[in-house]
């Protein structure tokens, strides 16, 4: 058993799929293949079975997942150790930012890793809530930014930013629905108006929900779209009201292209946290991530609500 077999089971484990495990790992999927079946071999125990549509998990295979996880993070700690003994960090780190936020962070992200952890192999990943939960449990993820996490015994977390959501129009659908340009619409106004809202269990679409049935209301729902640009276009267009944080609006123009309204009473309370594995030792590098995520996150956060005072 050897470093190079384990990474390939547990890549071909987590993708379901040699094809897209030997497209990630840059290798032929002759020797990936080769690799796992030597493992399989040498335990004595088959740990994947195979069928037309990909691979799946025996118990061995799901056992020895675990493990295999574990020792690879090993050897990465340890790598990352004896890196930092030269006065270099490296390896790699992959984060996961939501949509709403992506285009605003992206960039100056990436920029601070490149000053800070040169040496560092940084990936960011575009996801929802639920899959980048899965992503995390799974080691695909070392980190994420996500929306109202749940308390889990599993999971790190580190605040971000707290922002209450407003509700976004075209600025002739609010002439049209006659909404003043200044001022907050309560919480039952906006129940009214037509929505476009992505579907559960988004984590806007749960806290809409839940607290519009506090005060006895529900969402009248004009479009379910589970996709932020989309979103945005129809709204746009004129097709309805979204209900999202100020800083989706990030290089569209919200001045012009969109009228921005607070909700409230009651606010729409969404907290913006960072979340990581509790169940895996966090490596130099990983601390450094750490703290740049949270610094530039916040950073970003407030230049733009800075920015769009008096618009």
């Amino acid at each position: 058993m050897d470093l190079k077999q384990l990474e390939s089971f547990v890549r071909v484990a987590e993708l379901g799929s040699f094809t897209r495990a030997a497209i990630a790992l840059g290798v032929q999927q002759p020797l990936l293949s080769r690799h796992v079946r030597q493992l399989e071999v040498e335990l004595r125990q088959n740990l994947l079975d195979r069928n037309g549509r990909g691979v799946t998990l025996t118990e061995a295979g799901r056992v020895l997942l675990e493990h295999a996880r574990g020792i690879l993070h090993q050897v990465e700690v340890a790598q990352e150790d004896l890196g930092a003994v030269r006065g270099a960090l490296g390896g790699r780190v992959s984060i996961g930012l939501p949509p709403s936020l992506s285009r605003l962070i992206t960039v100056p992200l990436c920029q601070a890793f490149k000053h800070k952890l040169p040496g560092a192999q940084l990936t960011l990943t575009e996801g929802f809530s639920l899959q980048m939960y899965e992503s995390l449990r799974s080691g695909r993820l070392d980190m994420a930014v996500l929306y109202n996490p749940s308390p889990t015994p599993e999971l790190e977390t580190a605040p971000l930013h707290e922002e209450s959501l407003m509700l976004i129009s075209s600025p002739q659908a609010a002439q049209q629905q006659g909404l003043k340009t200044k001022g907050a619409l309560s919480l039952a106004q906006v129940a009214r108006l037509p929505l476009i809202l992505p579907s559960q269990p988004n984590a806007f679409r749960l806290l809409i929900d839940a607290e519009m049935q506090n005060i006895q209301q529900r969402p009248k729902v004009a479009l379910e779209v589970d996709g932020l640009n989309a979103i945005l276009e129809l709204v746009r267009v004129g097709l309805g009201f979204a209900v999202l944080p100020p800083y989706t609006l990030s290089g569209q123009n919200p001045g012009q292209a969109f009228s921005l309204h607070r909700i409230g009473p009651p606010q729409l309370m969404s907290q913006l946290k960072l979340v990581w594995s509790a169940r895996r030792q966090l490596t130099p590098t990983h601390q450094a991530a750490i703290a740049i995520t949270r610094e530039r996150v916040s950073e970003a956060l407030r230049g733009f609500i800075d920015g769009m005072k008096g618009i």
